[in-house]
């Protein structure tokens, strides 16, 4: 990616974009007005040549230099030095976008459980209102995983010629029932805290730990848990592998909370690119972008082969793999092979 900076500092901004204008959702809802709140690094070229826009994954943040900083930062791949890095809070994200804990313009109280519901598709129209605020023409290169790869394949649709590159690392074209199944399973977690319900903004903090402690499981592969967390000698309790879980979910449940979990988990069950298309298909065959999915050959959670799909459908598409015993979370961990990969892909452009 030869995209020269004319800067020689490097500017991180954080700004909050606010839409007076009603959002309409596939569910038949609106959200009367919301906001997003974003992060950019660097500065746009003359050109308007040097746009990379990040999509976070389920629990992620716009502060994309904190939780990728070995793919973005100063001498990684995406120098902010040369490239204008810029990533978005997600609607329902709880992050500083508008989300179930924000105030119901209409009623003047917070959401809570009358947020509306969130599709793939809605996230990324609301992206594309932040995109034409900002005046951005053009993005060279729309990356993201997990839930943020799910978001992108559908803005890369909408956006048409206006994207050069999509990069979709470790996701689907539509969740597979067993995604859903594991969503699922972790939002009966939430349900079963006493205090989900209750109009509190830790209502379901408890359920949310194991809620997590769920999603370490399908995030990561058996033989990364069983290097990482093996007993050295034989015991009957106080196993590592709890802890460890255990560990996960309170560190998860302090820094985000259920109803946004929630809300989010939902929006991934949704992720359907077929739905009022032909099918999934001809979905992707509207991509007018150069994309690269990676898959990752341990992921037990979004299978290497729906990667493998979506690059085989595309009109430009490449395949490539992360070896790894890391699972689904190797996308967020294996910068070297990831780097490579990067390299590669656009060295055939």
């Amino acid at each position: 990616m030869n995209l020269k900076s004319e800067y020689a500092s490097i500017s991180m901004i954080q700004g909050l974009f606010h839409s007076n204008s009603s959002l309409s959702l596939e569910s038949g809802e609106s959200l009367p007005e919301f906001e997003l709140f974003y992060t950019t690094y660097g500065q746009m070229n003359a050109s308007k040549s040097n746009v990379v826009w990040v999509i976070h994954a389920l629990t992620g943040d716009s502060n994309v230099t904190d939780w990728w900083n070995g793919l973005i930062g100063e001498d990684k791949f995406f120098d902010p030095s040369t490239h204008f890095v810029i990533c978005a809070n997600l609607i329902g994200s709880c992050y500083g976008s508008t989300n179930p804990l924000s105030e119901n313009p209409n009623s003047g109280k917070p959401y809570y459980y009358d947020f509306p519901q969130l599709t793939t598709r809605d996230q990324a129209n609301a992206l594309e209102c932040l995109r034409t605020h900002l005046g951005i023409t053009q993005i060279n290169t729309l990356i993201g995983g997990s839930l943020g790869g799910q978001v992108g394949l559908e803005w890369a649709i909408i956006l048409g010629g206006k994207l050069s590159n999509a990069i979709i690392l470790a996701s689907t074209a539509k969740s597979s029932p067993w995604v859903i199944g594991f969503n699922e399973t972790q939002r009966m977690a939430i349900e079963s805290d006493c205090s989900w319900g209750n109009e509190d903004e830790n209502a379901g903090k408890k359920g949310l730990e194991t809620a997590r402690a769920i999603a370490m499981l399908s995030y990561r592969h058996p033989e990364d848990i069983s290097r990482k967390q093996q007993e050295t000698y034989s015991k009957l309790d106080d196993f590592k592998a709890a802890s460890y879980l255990r560990y996960q979910g309170r560190k998860l449940s302090n820094r985000f909370n259920a109803l946004s979990y929630w809300t989010l988990s939902k929006t991934m069950d949704s992720h359907d690119l077929s739905r009022e298309r032909e099918s999934l298909e001809s979905a992707l065959q509207e991509i007018e972008a150069n994309v690269l999915t990676v898959g990752v050959d341990s992921d037990l959670l979004f299978l290497a082969s729906e990667s493998q799909f979506i690059s085989k459908n595309v009109k430009r598409g490449t395949y490539k793999e992360i070896q790894s015993t890391a699972g689904h979370d190797a996308f967020l961990i294996e910068f070297e092979q990831l780097a490579y990969i990067l390299k590669s892909f656009y060295l055939q452009q």
